[in-house]
C-alpha cells in the first residue's frame, strides 16, 4: 500500500468516527479529529503526487491525530466503553498511516 492511500483511509476514518463521537456526546470537542480527517484529505492529492512539502504538513496532522490519547485516558476512567473504541479505532488507523508514511519517506531516502 502506498502512503496516499493509508492517508486517505485515516482521514476517512478521523472524519467518521469523529462524526459518530460528535453526534453521540453533541461535544464540540469532539470534532477536533474531524477538522484535522478533514485537512488531510484535502492533502491527499499532494501526496498522491509526490509533492515532499505537503506530504510532511500530512505527517504533521497525523501525528496531531494521537492527541486522542489523553481523551483515551478519560474515557477508560468512566468506563465508556463505546467512546473507548471509537478512540481505538481512530489511533489506529493514524498508527497504521504513520507507518506507511516512514517507509514512503525511507523509500524516497533510497532512491
Amino acid at each position: 500500500m502506498k502512503a496516499y492511500s493509508a492517508s486517505l483511509i485515516n482521514g476517512i476514518v478521523l472524519v467518521a468516527v469523529g462524526m459518530w463521537g460528535y453526534f453521540e456526546s453533541s461535544s464540540p470537542t469532539s470534532l477536533i479529529p474531524v477538522v484535522i480527517g478533514v485537512i488531510i484529505l484535502a492533502l491527499n492529492k499532494g501526496i498522491k503526487n509526490n509533492n515532499k512539502v505537503i506530504a510532511h504538513i500530512a505527517v504533521l496532522f497525523t501525528l496531531l491525530s494521537f492527541a486522542n490519547v489523553m481523551p483515551l485516558k478519560g474515557a477508560l476512567s468512566d468506563g465508556r466503553t463505546d467512546a473507548v473504541l471509537r478512540i481505538i479505532v481512530m489511533l489506529s488507523s493514524s498508527l497504521y498511516a504513520m507507518i506507511y508514511f516512514i517507509k514512503s519517506f525511507i523509500e524516497a531516502r533510497r532512491n
